[in-house]
């Protein structure tokens, strides 16, 4: 579905994009994951085509989406800056949508305008920002697009609608199954959603594999100190914190089974995905505490 090689993008002098390459399969839904400022929805407005690219190389559904007319037809692209006319109330915005989109699905838009408590009457300008962003998921959920795109659609939402719209993209998903891509700052609360992660790290591709993988590629060590300092130098440390007087708590990066029989003196933790993400891209050892260390 999305094929990319070497694919880069400069505003001016800028790197907005170096290099990135990466083959996301059909009907998936991949998670873009990346700190603020790495890249990722310059990556996801080059695959929807709202981006000409500088360098390098991307396909989408077999064609350069900047220039093609089919996957402009098939995608749709949902972010916090769409803008509607103003003269339309939600109900008319809805009616309009059906010409744009062949899967459109109004009776699903419609129940899910209820369900949150969206008034079809009023007006995308009287909305609160978390209101909006509950507008915008219900127009990615009812297009159906083949290749549907989130970029942080859950700004401003509260904690129960976030709930909510993640279980409605899982059963909309299973229902009418096609490609997703969604980013988001809360990876702990869709990791269950995604099938693979790209991470987009410094404007690259920094891994791209499976959740499941990702969690696999770090553990947790803690113990007395030189214990834990004997272990980690067997393995790549990530970051290593005292916890309280003689003993520290470290990540460290895996390239496979942990034997942890073998370091009784040891506890081992399993980490999240999204602790995986915050360890392995880390911009430095020691984290925030460094710069307070000697203050």
């Amino acid at each position: 579905m999305i094929k990319c090689k070497d694919l880069s993008k400069k505003y001016h002098s800028a790197h907005a994009l170096t290099n990135l390459s990466c083959d996301i399969k059909e009907n998936t839904i991949t998670g873009v994951i990346g700190r603020n400022g790495a890249g990722k929805t310059t990556f996801m407005k080059l695959v929807a085509g709202y981006l000409k690219k500088t360098t390098g190389e991307i396909q989408v559904m077999g064609e350069n989406p900047f220039t093609s007319l089919k996957v402009s037809a098939n995608t749709i692209f949902i972010d916090d800056q769409m803008s509607f006319p103003t003269s339309l109330n939600l109900e008319e915005l809805l009616d309009s949508f059906a010409m744009f989109y062949p899967n459109w699905n109004m009776p699903l838009a419609k129940e899910l305008m209820t369900y949150f408590k969206l008034p079809q009457n009023t007006y995308i300008q009287n909305l609160s920002k978390g209101m909006r962003s509950t507008f915008h998921a219900i127009i990615g959920f009812a297009a159906r697009c083949p290749l549907t795109i989130y970029d942080e659609p859950t700004t401003g939402m509260d904690a129960a609608v976030r709930k909510d719209f993640y279980r409605a993209l899982l059963k909309d998903y299973l229902a009418f199954p096609r490609t997703i891509l969604i980013s988001s700052h809360y990876l702990d609360e869709i990791e269950n959603l995604l099938e693979d992660v790209l991470i987009i790290h410094e404007k690259h591709t920094f891994l791209h594999t499976s959740v499941s993988k990702l969690k696999e590629s770090v553990i947790g060590v803690k113990g007395e100190k030189g214990a834990v300092e004997s272990f980690m130098l067997m393995h790549e440390k990530l970051s290593c914190t005292e916890t309280m007087p003689g003993f520290v708590m470290a990540v460290v990066k895996t390239s496979g089974n942990v034997y942890q029989s073998k370091h009784p003196n040891l506890t081992f933790t399993n980490l999240s995905a999204n602790e995986a993400f915050v360890n392995l891209t880390a911009p430095s050892e020691g984290g925030i505490d460094r710069v307070f260390t000697g203050s």
